[in-house]
């Protein structure tokens, strides 16, 4: 009978074990790549949805924008989906114009709103029933300087930022002379409406008499406007504005927001 070695009956063993490992390794890849396509997949669907309530929204409001560019931020898609909590989704909204009352309209070159904390179980999800809420949403835009000097309507009128106020100056005939008043803005926001009062305007070499008094107090009056900021995407409201360079930076927010009932 011929010796049967030990060696030789494990090498078989070896190498099906091998093989077996090889095997599920590769198993494990490809069912993991399937995975990773199917998250990109449902995370570009959910952004493509929201993109298109949203640009539905901004329509009923008679307001118009480009294409509503939204990323739902945090990976894996899936987890979240699945725990029924995303960590942000963001919202730009490029080219945004809306009615501000009386006939015209505000621009802004880009409305930059983010949703943070958004509790979304997966059942109100699927079946649209139920509650959608981020913690809190924030939004932000902003107005130039030319846009307000023109819904104010004096002619000459510039506006600008200096230390951190908005400043106003435009030329002002008086008495036969022309004198290049100049004054800062205060800036009070009630109820959505950002109210853009001047005070303490002055001139070089304005004659100070009664009868000037009264003329440029008349001209500071008409400098005054309500800028009525248009219905927004999610019903976010004003918080404050600040002057910046290039213009008006107006906030906006809100806490607690139902986002199924405000167009997502």
């Amino acid at each position: 009978m011929d010796d049967v070695y030990p060696e030789e009956e494990s090498r078989p063993r070896r190498s099906w074990g091998r093989r077996l490992l090889t095997t599920l390794i590769v198993l494990l890849i490809v069912v993991g790549g399937l995975l990773a396509v199917g998250d990109r997949f449902a995370h570009a669907y959910a952004e493509r949805q929201i993109s298109d309530r949203v640009a539905q929204q901004i329509a009923d409001q008679k307001a118009s924008s480009a294409k509503p560019d939204v990323t739902i931020e945090g990976v894996p898609f899936f987890t979240q989906v699945l725990a029924g909590r995303y960590q942000e989704i963001k919202i730009g909204l490029a080219d945004f114009a809306g009615p501000a009352g009386n006939g015209k309209t505000i621009r802004m070159p880009l409305l930059d709103i983010r949703a943070q904390d958004v509790r979304a179980p997966l059942n109100a999800v699927r079946t649209g029933n139920g509650d959608i809420v981020a913690t809190s949403v924030t939004g932000t835009g902003t107005i130039a300087y030319p846009q307000i000097a023109q819904l104010i309507g004096q002619p000459g009128l510039k506006l600008t930022e200096k230390n951190g106020k908005l400043i106003g100056s435009a030329p002002v005939p008086v008495l036969g002379q022309t004198f290049e008043l100049s004054g800062a803005a205060t800036l009070t926001v009630r109820e959505g409406v950002v109210q853009v009062r001047f005070a303490d305007v002055s001139a070089a070499g304005l004659p100070n008499v009664p009868l000037v008094k009264k003329l440029i107090d008349a001209y500071v009056q008409r400098l005054g406007i309500d800028l009525r900021v248009p219905q927004l995407p999610l019903n976010l409201k004003v918080q404050s504005v600040q002057p910046q360079a290039e213009g008006l930076r107006v906030t906006f927010g809100g806490r607690e927001v139902a986002l199924n009932s405000g167009g997502m």
